[in-house]
């Protein structure tokens, strides 16, 4: 088990883990490399060359925005939203750039940034990754510095060249119950009598305790800090039943903190808490925001407007949990899909089904405030379990399986969490992930555009809803069942390499080609 939770779910900004994401951190890991093997102050020159998926829809993905921050020194979880207009803009208004925020270079996009949309990989006889980046850096005489070519592979995750083509791909982090599949999962589970939460605990303890490794965890916030700006938008059914609103965040800042992270067990659920809390801000972000999301689509925000219809109806609609379930997934995608502040989980174009099903836990499920906190912790832990069979046995790049990789993961890893929330047992966690797999396989992935609009953002309502499902069934079952989760993985990687390309994040085929952007 080479992936930790806090590798799957990664606080970051739209619209695009592995086009907007990764290319971020690529090219910041390219200009860091440069100033620590001292090439930075000799640099006149950069060049970027994009390939493939990140090539055909770079543009709508804000791969070249990405691009521009990552040479800037900029990450992911730390960029301010709000700044990355002025940036971009001061780049192509004066033709320069300060190079890792310290070296300033020319810079322009038509000279320095090249869409190869004609060439699949970085080097064409070699089949790699359909997200390639190549960086070269210059001296003044034109010299070459220093060569990279990156591959970003989904869920914002990068590797170099050297790192893809390594022939040993042993990991050197220690867990106590190291895993390879959902069979290994479940033996070693009922071995030690743990549940699947328990046991991924027990690991990232483990990973947090080694100062080998290096993983950015999420720091609870202060008691200051405001939990939303966003107004909390009463839902008359919830309040009768529950007392809280269906947007009204379960936690504030004071109960993420109130876990003092003492011991290491607390440090790894009080940050869990903390991803917890950005989703929340996201989705009320996304709910409280009207207008229209950039990118020449004119795609209007829907998410306020279905939840000020769904406070109207009230408790009239039975059906009305549902349709919250969709308004907070739809609120999530619009919010990166604007480029706003995300939860990657696994990745942004799917960023909204794990957060659905955790308000749908939280404000529709009954249960103490201290009974919710816990089964959010199961929620996390068991959906990041599952989410790890994925990345490491298959993908998680829609580039490379289409979107079963994407929004099909995430709702496999949403169902089997809620199951894990609800107290099931391991087993039901693993059946309720094969059944939401087994009913995304052979998803494409064709954005209009190339812009994570349509039909993204409708696509996570759906995934939530399926995830529901998935969940119910599996608990409603006793037994064995016919299909493993490892079955079902090794069939969606399967499908997804056997699927065109043209329907794998390049906007060539699917809705991409028969729908007229407008």
């Amino acid at each position: 088990m080479n992936t930790s939770l806090f590798e799957l779910f990664k606080i970051g900004i739209g619209p695009s883990s592995s086009h907007t994401v990764g290319p971020m951190r690529a090219a910041l890991r390219f200009t860091r490399e440069l100033a620590t093997s001292h090439l930075l102050e000799e640099t006149a020159k950069v060049n970027v060359d994009l390939y493939g998926s990140l090539a055909l829809t770079g543009i709508g993905h804000g791969t070249d925005r990405a691009i521009l921050l990552g040479l800037l020194g900029e990450a992911p979880d730390t960029v301010d939203p709000a700044t990355v207009e002025t940036k971009i803009a001061a780049i192509r208004s004066t033709g320069a750039l300060a190079l890792n925020g310290s070296k300033t270079i020319p810079f322009t996009e038509s000279e320095n940034l090249t869409f190869r949309r004609n060439q699949m990989y970085p080097d064409p006889a070699v089949t790699s990754h359909p997200n390639g980046m190549r960086f070269t850096a210059f001296d003044s005489t034109g010299a070459t510095l220093s060569e990279q070519i990156f591959y970003s592979i989904g869920g914002g995750f990068i590797v170099s060249e050297a790192e893809r083509t390594a022939t040993s791909q042993t990991s050197t982090r220690k867990v106590p119950y190291p895993f390879r599949s959902s069979a290994d999962l479940l033996a070693i589970a009922k071995q030690h009598n743990l549940t699947i939460a328990d046991l991924l605990l027990a690991n990232e303890v483990a990973l947090l305790n080694d100062p080998k490794i290096s993983i950015n965890r999420p720091n609870p916030p202060s008691s200051s800090e405001s939990q939303s700006q966003a107004p909390h938008l009463r839902h008359s059914f919830i309040v009768a039943k529950l007392g809280r609103s269906a947007t009204e965040p379960l936690l504030t800042p004071s109960d993420v903190t109130s876990l003092t992270p003492q011991s290491p067990e607390d440090q790894i659920k009080a940050s869990i808490l903390a991803l917890w809390q950005a989703m929340q801000q996201c989705t009320a972000r996304g709910i409280a925001t009207e207008g229209i999301l950039p990118g020449g689509l004119n795609v209007r925000r829907r998410a306020h407007r279905l939840a000020e219809r769904l406070n109207t109806i009230g408790s009239k609609d039975p059906l009305a949990p549902i349709d919250w379930v969709t308004v907070y997934a739809m609120a999530v995608n619009e919010e990166n899909a604007a480029g706003g502040r995300v939860v990657t989980a696994p990745t942004n174009g799917a960023a909204g089904v794990i957060p659905a099903i955790a308000n749908y836990y939280t404000h529709f499920i009954e249960g103490t405030e201290e009974e919710k906190q816990e089964g959010i912790i199961r929620y996390f832990l068991t959906a990041a379990a599952i989410g790890i069979l994925y990345k490491e046995n298959a993908s998680i790049s829609g580039a490379e399986v289409g979107c079963q990789g994407e929004v099909g993961v995430a709702c496999s890893m949403a169902a089997g969490g809620l199951v894990a929330a609800l107290n099931g047992t391991n087993e039901q966690v693993e059946h309720a992930a094969e059944i939401a797999m087994e009913h995304n396989l052979g998803m494409t992935c064709d954005p209009i555009g190339g812009l994570v609009q349509i039909p993204c953002i409708e696509r996570n309502g759906m995934g939530a809803v399926k995830a529901i499902n998935a969940c119910r069934m599996a608990m409603h079952e006793s037994g064995d069942h016919k299909l493993s989760l490892d079955q079902v993985i090794a069939t969606m990687y399967q499908t997804g390499l056997d699927m065109q390309s043209r329907y794998k994040e390049t906007s060539l085929a699917g809705l991409a080609l028969n729908i007229i952007e407008c």
